[in-house]
């Protein structure tokens, strides 16, 4: 495992911001961790990195205990904090060479690991302005590129889109899934259409507690309700709602559009197969039937509210 979490509690005086917190993050996996604001994500972030110790509980990053191995740990993490702090006086090219150095990379090889990550993160036209000079996208570049410029096996990225436009979040996010090939990510970020186009694993975390792990697929099957089927149909010809309502285990019928029904039933009978009898008694034909599922959004509102 590249992280694996055990058991993490944070205390800030009497106040729980983390309350036994268990997960495991595989190597070359992408993996987006939400909740709403004040649940917990920043905090466990920076107990990985090494920035805050727990209160209780262990963490280790590749097989290494963040705690009696701080140093060693920080080498093979790359993190871009929430605030992406830089250096703002600092020309692009000058802040990456030195942050190389900081991680005590030689003076030919920290030149060589700049010119690098300048050119994967799409910095090559601004590696002469000074970092202050520069848009919002791009200084966001420049914190990927620091958090990159070691080549660690470990990213951990804190928001990284926040307050960028849809052009730059879109490059942003491109970036990410590159990156993300041969890199463990961790990505904390509140736009789902983010999560829904780079991550397969997804963690929820609602005051301080996970309340879902699970790929990004079985979260979408979430329900409301356990006890609740609703598959959404379309018939090729009109059906009335009377008729549909008539149907064994449908007990409510909503319509979307012109023969297009949302039918509700319970999920003790799968409603499906005697929709299918149905359409044949009486000679309709099914132009499709699905499942509802929940958006991303949905669910995570459901379970945080």
């Amino acid at each position: 495992m590249s992280i694996s979490v055990k058991g993490i509690t944070k205390l800030y005086g009497k106040q729980k911001a983390l309350d036994n917190v268990s997960f495991e993050i595989s190597s070359g996996e992408i993996f987006g961790f939400l909740g709403p604001n004040g649940a917990g994500k920043s905090t466990m972030m920076k107990i990985i990195t090494g920035y805050i110790p727990p209160s209780s509980g262990e963490v280790y990053v590749n097989n290494l205990d963040i705690l009696n191995n701080s140093i060693e740990v920080k080498r093979q993490i790359g993190y871009l904090p929430e605030n992406n702090p830089l250096y703002l006086d600092m020309y692009v090219s000058e802040y990456l060479q030195f942050v190389a150095k900081l991680y005590k990379i030689k003076s030919g090889e920290a030149n060589k690991c700049t010119k690098e990550i300048i050119s994967k993160t799409g910095l090559l036209p601004e590696q002469n302005k000074k970092i202050g000079a520069l848009s919002k996208g791009y200084r966001q570049r420049v914190g990927l590129a620091q958090a990159l410029i070691h080549n660690p096996s470990v990213l951990i990225l804190d928001e990284p889109t926040s307050g960028l436009d849809p052009n730059q979040i879109v490059e942003i996010r491109n970036l990410i899934a590159e990156v993300g090939k041969e890199k463990t990510v961790l990505l904390s970020t509140h736009i789902m259409q983010e999560v829904e186009a780079i991550c397969k694993r997804i963690i929820i975390i609602n005051n301080g507690k996970i309340v879902a792990d699970s790929s990004k697929d079985d979260l979408h099957k979430y329900s409301i309700s356990e006890s609740i089927q609703t598959v959404i149909v379309e018939f090729s010809t009109t059906v009335s709602r009377d008729e549909l309502l008539k149907i064994k285990g449908v007990n409510k019928v909503q319509g979307i559009k012109q023969n297009k029904w949302i039918v509700e039933g319970n999920t003790n009978n799968d409603i499906r197969p005697e929709i299918f009898q149905f359409a044949v008694k009486h000679n309709y034909t099914v132009l499709s039937m699905q499942q509802k599922e929940m958006s991303l959004e949905q669910v995570f509102q459901e379970l945080t509210k």
